[in-house]
């Protein structure tokens, strides 16, 4: 399957963004997917994650509250609702994919990635 992540941009604090992770194939639905963050200078971290079904979701306590992953499957694509921005959630933002049952923060676990969108938070 392959990724295409978009929706970054320049936002102020507190404000709102919408990522999307369009994929190819038919078969998007057997996958969990995730949302991971890597900001300037540091390692690439988990944010969140939705298991193939859509009927669980996963998430960082540093997002927690604040973001929300969904999917519609008919579209082949996964969103990340982000809310109440801090300058903190600046980063790359990737999605990736996974086959494997049940979902897991380690990057490892997931097969295939998106190129990344950037989000920058400004004070």
């Amino acid at each position: 399957v392959q990724l295409q992540a978009c929706g970054g941009g320049l936002v102020q604090v507190g404000g709102s963004l919408r990522l999307s992770c369009a994929a190819s194939g038919r078969t998007f639905s057997t996958y969990n997917i995730g949302w991971f963050r890597q900001a300037s200078g540091k390692e690439r971290e988990f944010v969140a994650a939705i298991i193939r079904s859509a009927g669980s979701t996963y998430y960082a306590d540093s997002v927690k509250g604040r973001f929300t992953i969904s999917r519609d499957n008919a579209k082949n694509t996964v969103y990340l609702q982000m809310n109440s921005l801090k300058p903190e959630d600046t980063a790359v933002y990737y999605c990736a994919a996974s086959g494997r049952i049940g979902v897991k923060a380690q990057e490892n676990w997931y097969d295939y990635w998106g190129q990344g969108t950037l989000v920058t938070v400004s004070s």
